[in-house]
């Protein structure tokens, strides 16, 4: 007599051979790993060109000395610029809906994509204007320090622009709600209760503003010259000892760069995170 399994009947079956993953791990390894070989080869090839005397002589040449003076106070302003701007539009861009937000989230964007000569160039055509010349008359931007700080802050703040948006993002509107039920403005609960949690945004937004200002070259080239003593900062330092061959002076600055940038990405990669939500105070 046989019996055949009915629909419900269980089947036992043995197990599955699963393959092993290690030609895929091996894939993804080597993939990336040729991208940060050339990162880590690019960083060797400019220490072993370079030598402690020359980036001595370096940093005791005085338009050098003038470019790196000018550059720590520049970025300094230009990251402080650019979280005054970028706090506000990030809260604003988070946290409400509005007419016309998807088109004022792509102009947001487009310092970051446009090529930066055409930022600088764009810059300069703008203080060819009728208002652009009257501010001219008032303070000097063209060709001078202040254009410096405007040419960093045009591609800095955008960067600031997007990670404050990201910061407030993560934070939970839940306690902000609390205090508006509670009896707190909406200006007491963005101080009190919001800004407490974004403190680390703030600090990543902030750093990561300077470290993108220190890097400009297109848009202060264009918009305000290479000029010894007047307009150098280290990125047309660089540019600057290249045209006169001077290749050993350039790779010193661009050295001093790299390890600016690297200590910065580190103050970044340590408390870039949004701080959990910590006793804030209503």
């Amino acid at each position: 007599m046989s019996v055949r399994a009915g629909p419900t009947a269980s089947v036992e079956r043995g197990p599955r051979h699963v393959g092993s993953d290690a030609p895929f791990l091996v894939a993804l390894c080597v993939l990336g790993g040729v991208y940060l070989l050339l990162i880590g080869a690019m960083l060797v090839a400019d220490a072993s060109f370079t030598t402690p005397r020359h980036l001595i002589a370096a940093l005791g040449s005085r338009e050098i000395q003038y470019a790196i003076r000018l550059s720590l106070i520049s970025c300094s302003l230009t990251a402080i610029l650019s979280l005054w701007a970028a706090v506000p539009i990030g809260y604003l861009m988070s946290r409400f809906g509005f007419r016309g937000k998807a088109f004022i989230d792509v102009l947001l964007d487009v310092p970051i994509v446009l090529p930066p000569l055409v930022i600088g160039l764009s810059l300069l055509i703008l203080f060819r204007t009728g208002p652009g010349q009257w501010v001219e008359n008032v303070i000097p931007i063209t060709y001078a320090v202040p254009g410096i700080i405007l040419a960093q802050f045009m591609v800095a703040c955008a960067f600031a622009v997007r990670t404050m948006r990201t910061t407030f993002d993560q934070i939970s509107p839940r306690q902000e709600q609390v205090a508006l039920t509670l009896g707190c403005t909406r200006s007491q609960a963005f101080w009190r209760v919001v800004l407490p949690q974004a403190r680390h945004g703030v600090l990543a937004a902030g750093t990561l503003a300077w470290a993108r200002a220190l890097g400009e070259f297109g848009p202060i080239l264009i918009f305000c010259g290479a000029t010894r003593l007047r307009t150098e900062v280290m990125p047309t330092t660089v540019f600057l000892e290249l045209s006169v061959g001077n290749i050993e002076a350039a790779v010193a600055v661009s050295l001093l760069m790299v390890l600016a940038a690297m200590a910065v990405l580190l103050v970044v990669r340590v408390f870039g995170r949004t701080a959990p939500f910590e006793g804030a105070q209503v």
